[in-house]
């Protein structure tokens, strides 16, 4: 099970500081968590990440589910002597996926719109299903992408995996819906979520804190439904979930809507959202945690994050150049390698450019987040 204390709430926000302890430590919240998707922050070691400052990992419950299966890792004693990880970890339900595999691949969509067309959301309508899956009242029918057997997915199933998997805190199984839907569909998936969530409720054997989702897409009623149905259920936590609207000013209007409604002695986690510009906006909501790709999406991309800005290392100039990645950065990277080498090293598309890059952008984001608690703490945010 997890502790949650709240250790300081701004009077200018909702944004607030405290301490989340697990078996496997404590997390100082506000706080990034790392997407270690396969049980790995690609390129890098579990002792490496633990000098990027990162306090806590998410591994995804869907692909471990397929390779190597959740049974090894609970033969290798679980999620974190797995992979050699001494923190907290959290594992998602495979929700996410539902998505991902289902509507988003079908209309290439994220959970937060570029562009927003007028009309466009008229596309999904209640009752539609995705051209690679089919969802049911008991759960998800896909097949592999590995081998191509038929599988299935739903509370029971979710639970059960990510107990196996055995991390310190599990999501409940939901429906994370595309933003192309109708307020009918929206509705008739969240009355499905909602089942699911008792489901995941009475499904749970182990002492691991389990955390519910609020779903709603981007229509108010919906969304303060959820929340308060879901802070109802007595969840050790809440993970904030779905698409987030039409572009990110509506992502914190979503926030503004559900925060208020559930149990403010409890953790919140936004789902997969954590752009660094998002990242003060999103706190101010009263998020406590959130899980985010970009740091280490764009470092194997060969993209590093500064305080002055991104920078490119895919390009030519950056050869020539024999400064560090950031001279005001204390990392172990920008401290032992120059731009010239790096740029180097993701042109010839050599895996130790995208490591360097990766250590660096993860430390950069989590001296970002000691900032922002600093803040808050000075009570300037």
């Amino acid at each position: 099970m997890i502790d949650f204390s709240i250790i300081k709430s701004s009077k200018k926000s909702r944004a607030r500081l405290g301490i989340l302890k697990t078996s496997h430590g404590e997390v100082e919240t506000p706080c990034l968590v790392p997407v270690a998707t396969l049980a790995s922050i690609k390129g890098m070691r579990s002792d490496e990440v633990l000098k990027t400052k990162t306090q806590i990992l998410i591994s995804n419950t869907y692909h471990l589910h397929l390779m190597p299966g959740e049974g090894v890792v609970k033969k290798a004693g679980g999620i974190n002597k797995f992979m050699s990880w001494p923190r907290p970890t959290m594992t998602d339900s495979g929700g996410f996926q539902v998505f991902s595999l289902g509507f988003g691949r079908d209309f290439g969509l994220g959970k937060v719109l570029k562009f927003f067309p007028g009309k466009i959301d008229r596309l999904i309508h209640e009752g539609a299903q995705p051209k690679s899956l089919r969802i049911t009242r008991d759960g998800v029918h896909f097949k592999s992408p590995l081998t191509g057997a038929e599988l299935f997915l739903g509370p029971k199933e979710s639970i059960a995996i990510q107990e196996k998997l055995g991390a310190d805190i599990i999501f409940a199984f939901d429906e994370c819906t595309p933003p192309f839907i109708t307020h009918e569909y929206a509705k008739r998936s969240l009355e499905l979520t909602h089942d699911w969530a008792k489901k995941c409720i009475a499904a749970r054997k182990s002492k691991q804190a389990l955390f519910g989702i609020v779903q709603g897409s981007r229509f108010k009623d919906l969304r303060v439904d959820s929340a308060k149905f879901i802070s109802s259920l007595g969840f050790d936590g809440y993970g904030i979930g779905g698409d987030l609207g039409e572009s990110k000013t509506g992502s914190k209007r979503i926030l503004d809507w559900v925060v208020p409604h559930l149990d403010q002695k409890k953790p919140r986690h936004l789902l997969g959202i954590g752009h660094l510009e998002d990242i003060e906006p999103i706190l101010t909501c009263g998020v406590d945690l959130f899980d985010c790709t970009v740091p280490t999406h764009y470092a194997r991309r060969g993209i590093a994050f500064t305080s002055k800005g991104r920078v490119d290392f895919n390009k030519i100039k950056l050869l020539r150049d024999k400064n560090p990645i950031d001279t005001s950065c204390e990392c172990l990277v920008c401290q032992g390698y120059r731009r010239d080498y790096i740029a180097h090293l993701v042109r010839a598309k050599e895996i130790t450019g995208g490591a360097l890059l990766t250590f660096h952008n993860l430390f950069f984001f989590n001296t970002y987040l000691e900032d922002v608690r600093e803040k808050i703490k000075r009570g300037l945010l």
